[in-house]
């Protein structure tokens, strides 16, 4: 097997291409500029003129990770054209090219939050998508694509949507928890009472290995987690015992970090931290067999150990 990766080179990207290459596959890394990996081809541009055609050339799958990525400061419409020119366009462009090229299967790396922002119950694939932001859009509209065009052309469409995605190499709001824990600050956490989903990077690799090649994956949307839904206090606590210290939590009324939170800005943060967002992976885990082949404190002890 032959599978083209876009994105490549960023955090699933890089593990994705390790663990294919190990199995055997034949990998395709494309990458914004030159990285010096084997079969490598260069994209400067991810748009809608994007010429795909080289780095499709002898492929079975596209595995199509890149993307503009959310950005916690952007507002709720904020640069939506230039979402849509990558997440959406780009991302039509290059299945229609795909299919052109006799590729058979198209995996594409969505987010969770097509389904929404959360709330008290968990997302499943049955929900009615609810985006909220330009990037969900984004998201939601390439998927509207995808399943056009695999009605139009036979392409078998493979979408994933992914929660907080956590492991070695993890960046922004994950690595700075992690810093705050092993730095011993308080946190006024404590009193929180809501359920979260991450996925760890080796089951979410693991999930898409077996979503390129399971005949019942195609024409499939998935949900997918950990299974282990856990509190903002829980997961702190569980990382301070991955790194062996401490959990400093001190309760403070949600009320009250809600309102601070309005006070100075931080409204979408503290929405983050306090309200629930997660999901029932249940439907893969049946449609598949796929059982995450590791705990969250499996986890979250290679996340902690690879940030020293």
């Amino acid at each position: 097997m032959k599978v083209l990766v876009t994105g490549a080179s960023g955090f699933v990207g890089t593990a994705l291409c390790a663990r294919l290459a190990a199995a055997g596959v034949g990998v395709v890394p494309a990458v914004r500029s030159k990285l010096g990996l084997p079969h490598e081809v260069v994209v400067d541009n991810l748009d809608a003129a994007t010429d795909w055609r080289l780095a499709l050339s002898d492929c079975d799958a596209v595995v199509h990770l890149a993307a503009r990525v959310h950005m916690m400061d952007d507002t709720p419409q904020d640069h939506l054209a230039l979402y849509r020119a990558t997440n959406t366009e780009a991302t039509l462009n290059l299945a229609r090219q795909a299919a052109q090229a006799g590729v058979k299967r198209f995996v594409f790396i969505s987010t969770i939050k097509v389904n929404g922002e959360g709330g008290d119950a968990p997302y499943r694939e049955t929900d009615v998508p609810a985006p909220e932001d330009a990037y969900a859009t984004s998201k939601w509209e390439a998927e509207q694509g995808l399943t056009q065009i695999a009605g139009e052309t036979g392409l078998e469409i493979v979408i994933l949507r992914p929660p907080l995605v956590y492991g070695p190499g993890v960046k922004a709001n994950f690595m700075r928890l992690m810093q705050t824990v092993r730095k011993g600050w308080p946190l006024p956490l404590g009193s929180i009472h809501n359920r979260r989903s991450l996925l760890y990077l080796g089951n979410f690799i693991d999930a898409i290995r077996l979503c390129i090649e399971h005949p019942a994956a195609a024409g499939q949307t998935f949900l997918l987690d950990d299974g282990e839904p856990v509190s903002t206090p829980e997961l702190i606590r569980a990382v301070a015992r991955a790194m062996g210290r401490p959990a400093r939590l001190w309760a403070v009324p949600v009320g009250v970090l809600e309102r601070l939170g309005t006070l100075l800005g931080k409204r979408a943060a503290v929405a983050r931290l306090t309200g629930s967002l997660y999901v029932d992976s249940s439907f893969v885990r049946s449609r598949l067999g796929w059982t995450p082949p590791y705990s969250m404190a499996s986890g979250l002890a290679e996340t902690v150990a690879s940030s020293k």
